[in-house]
């Protein structure tokens, strides 16, 4: 019965990101010329020439295009970082970075009090291995960053995978300029400045030097206009202008590069990710917007419009989404 209560509560973790096509119907936005690449990535060959499946993935959680081109796929078991050419040729494993064991999991709302989280880290239950793989994001430099949410850090790694900075205190949880409680995402501002939205347990988005140090913080838990119940996920422009996905109010509010707000756009879904485009576009999960949040279109179909968790986007168009059922999802522009 303990098991299966656990079990439970994380899928309730886990719903508004399963749940999102629901609560944000898409049937008026139109659809975009792209196309599904079906299987992507390729088998892997066993040693009978049989295939034999995808290697081991457990909850995809994120995507990234390294600068190489080469793509690189976040998930939650073993090896949690593996890395394919674009024609979704398998590489190998990559990097020297893992995850902590713990979980995110949700808080019954008749356990909390307003200003508290919806959510808290559970460690030392059976079950993925590296659970705390959250986010991969590549910088203008090269540089490949990864989130460890129940871990409490941020690392930034080079291209051949070792560990340069980290962000944050392994193993504490906290609210002061050192310590994160549940980060969830990082981005990178055009003046070099990197962005972290501290977001499972905390509820305010911080900033950092281009070498690391603490410059600041904004944002409080609430609904109203500068509030978070859940800041999951950040993209910056040109302008220096922070975007920044609120889950749990379905909607992404808009700050300027020190954090005044500017504004928000309501009712889009429980996102759970945003990507800039070269040309200042964001994706939105699946729906392609502009920098006012009016939708240009969406991606065929409604998986990763619903539920992708993390995606990249190409130099060439062609994104990539990261799904939290075990999968990732291709589109190619017609």
């Amino acid at each position: 019965m303990g098991s299966c209560r656990f079990i439970l509560i994380v899928v309730c973790a886990l719903l508004p990101t399963l749940v999102s096509a629901q609560q944000a119907p898409q049937s008026d936005i139109q659809t975009l010329n792209y196309k599904l690449v079906p299987a992507w990535p390729k088998t892997l060959p066993g040693d009978k020439s049989l295939a034999s499946g995808a290697w081991n993935y457990w909850q995809v959680s994120s995507v990234a295009v390294a600068a190489n081109g080469n793509i690189l796929v976040l998930h939650r078991g073993d090896h949690p970082i593996l890395e394919y050419r674009p024609d979704g040729e398998f590489i190998g494993p990559w990097g020297d970075v893992t995850f902590s064991e713990g979980k995110v999991a949700a808080i019954s709302k008749a356990d909390r009090t307003a200003s508290m989280s919806g959510y808290q880290a559970t460690y030392g239950f059976g079950g993925c291995s590296n659970c705390g793989a959250h986010e991969i994001r590549v910088d203008p430099e090269g540089n490949v960053w990864v989130v460890d949410a129940p871990g409490q850090v941020i690392m930034k790694l080079t291209l051949q995978g070792h560990i340069i900075m980290t962000l944050g205190t392994r193993g504490k949880a906290g609210m002061t300029p050192n310590t994160f409680y549940l980060p969830t995402d990082v981005a990178f501002a055009p003046n070099g400045e990197i962005v972290v939205s501290d977001g499972y347990g905390n509820a305010r988005v911080m900033r950092f030097s281009h070498d690391g140090k603490y410059l600041g913080q904004f944002g409080e838990r609430g609904n109203g206009p500068g509030q978070f119940q859940l800041p999951h996920n950040v993209a910056i422009d040109r302008q220096g202008r922070i975007y920044v996905a609120d889950r749990d109010n379905q909607r992404v509010e808009v700050f300027d590069a020190t954090g005044k707000y500017l504004t928000e756009w309501d009712h889009v879904g429980s996102l759970s990710s945003l990507v800039m485009t070269r040309d200042q576009h964001i994706w939105a999960g699946g729906v392609l917007r502009d920098l006012d949040g009016k939708a240009m279109g969406r991606l065929p179909g409604e998986g990763a419009n619903a539920r992708a968790h993390g995606a990249a986007l190409a130099p060439n168009g062609e994104i990539y989404f990261g799904l939290l059922s075990g999968v990732v999802e291709k589109f190619i522009p017609q």
